[in-house]
């Protein structure tokens, strides 16, 4: 029969798995062109991906809480309506091919068991290629996967569960009032260490007491702990800050909102007369809106504002604001409020969380006065804004310098010290203070 292969397509810069949340189609099932057919979750958004084919659904590769690469073949469906019994023998096909490329994998890095691991016990469990692989190279027999608890459908292991087993130091029935005192290499997380420094580091395990209540990180958590790791493994962190005197940005919007709402629609905040400024700093200083690749830098010729957003569940997300240099005022704020409320509603798109080349952050919404924040890489720097306060201040004039209440907010700039030294990333967050400082409060909009 006609068959056609349903891959993980690509869904972002710098994203190369996701996790299976839940099949919308059961096999068996009638499927049309472009209709839903699984849900997906990749540490930047959640999705539906569509069908890229009518037909019957014979065949499904990966299970709910699996993990797949981009480019797997996560699913096939056969063109011609033939049921998924008619032609076994080829549909096992997908499935052997999928479970040779792992073990061969396994068998050229791991060390630790030179036995493949069998698809299922004696008992007759059955374990995923992922699982098989993961166990294989943490040492972890298959009596002992016996042991581990599946929470997947029919009580099958997953990823999750086996991880979880290996992250528990293999000692799950251990009492809580007995003291351990080992400790548990954690994997380096940089590529280019070359088993140096980052292959030595060791993370303790943490024994819960009698009182204390265990709170199981949600996968989007887990992912962003994995990402600052590595960002700041790979980034040499410096920050530098400056104090902004605002108060004609603070004058300018109490007198304009009002009628800005009325005629665009639109809440006017402080964010988008922000990112103004810094985009104008970028033009000035180009070598901010860089990436690094190993020894090469590449600098961008688009000026993309990540925004970091939280999310309803205490998470953040970094929706984009592709070519912001080419937006107005007026534009720039329609943007971030589009933004920011498909954040809160959990409706972006893999499109709106891509491209981003610098990144800016509010620690202000949360009364702090500054921060440093952690680049979102593969950018080489991000800008956290501060609180703005009514603060006593001394005022230069003509006739002589008096004491006088303004408007100021700190700007927390942190850069990547490998490519953006101490003069460049201080004299661009010099920069957008002066630009904000510099803002006419008499401005038509």
């Amino acid at each position: 029969m006609s068959q056609i292969e349903i891959r993980l397509p690509k869904m972002g810069e710098s994203v190369t798995e996701a996790t299976i949340t839940n099949w919308l189609k059961n096999v068996g099932d009638t499927i049309q062109m472009d209709e839903p057919l699984v849900e997906v979750a990749t540490d930047k958004v959640d999705n539906e991906l569509p069908s890229e084919a009518e037909g019957v659904l014979v065949k499904i590769l990966f299970e709910e809480n699996d993990v797949a690469q981009v480019g797997d073949v996560i699913a096939i469906i056969s063109t011609d309506g033939s049921s998924p019994i008619d032609s076994p023998s080829k549909l096992e096909t997908p499935v052997t091919a999928i479970e040779e490329r792992v073990d061969e994998a396994v068998n050229a890095t791991s060390n630790y068991n030179s036995t493949p691991l069998d698809k299922a016990s004696t008992s007759g469990k059955f374990y995923s290629p992922l699982v098989r692989s993961i166990a294989k190279k943490e040492g972890v027999s298959i009596s002992e996967l016996e042991s581990v608890s599946g929470s997947g459908q029919g009580g099958r292991v997953t990823k999750k569960d086996i991880l979880g087993y290996i992250d528990d130091g293999k000692v799950n029935n251990i009492s809580p009032t007995r003291t351990v005192t080992a400790v548990k290499q954690k994997t380096p997380t940089s590529t280019n260490n070359e088993g140096g420094f980052l292959a030595n580091i060791k993370e303790p395990i943490v024994i819960a007491g009698p009182d204390d209540e265990i709170i199981e990180m949600d996968r989007m958590r887990r992912l962003i702990a994995d990402h600052m790791i590595m960002s700041t493994h790979v980034s040499p962190h410096v920050t530098s800050y400056v104090e902004a005197d605002v108060t004609n940005i603070v004058s300018w919007r109490a007198k304009v909102k009002k009628g800005f709402a009325e005629r665009e629609g639109e809440n006017i905040t402080f964010t988008p007369i922000i990112m103004e400024a810094i985009i104008k700093a970028i033009k000035d200083f180009p070598m901010v809106n860089v990436s690094v690749s190993g020894n090469q830098i590449i600098k961008r010729n688009n000026i993309n504002i990540g925004m970091a957003t939280a999310l309803p569940s205490g998470n953040l997300i970094v929706p984009v604001i592709k070519n912001a240099d080419r937006l107005n005022l007026t534009g720039l704020t329609k943007s971030v409020n589009k933004l920011a409320n498909s954040a809160r509603n959990n409706a972006l798109k893999p499109e709106d969380i891509q491209g981003g080349t610098y990144t800016v952050t509010n620690v202000g919404t949360f009364g702090n006065v500054m921060g440093t924040p952690i680049i979102n890489q593969p950018q080489v720097a991000i800008l956290a804004l501060g609180a703005i306060r009514k603060i006593p201040a001394v005022i230069e004039t003509p006739d002589g310098d008096f004491i006088g209440i303004r408007q100021k907010m700190f700007l927390s700039h942190s850069y990547d010290h490998r490519v953006v030294d101490g003069a460049l990333g201080g004299r661009f967050v010099k920069r957008v203070a002066e630009y904000l400082e510099a803002f006419d409060v008499n401005r038509e909009f």
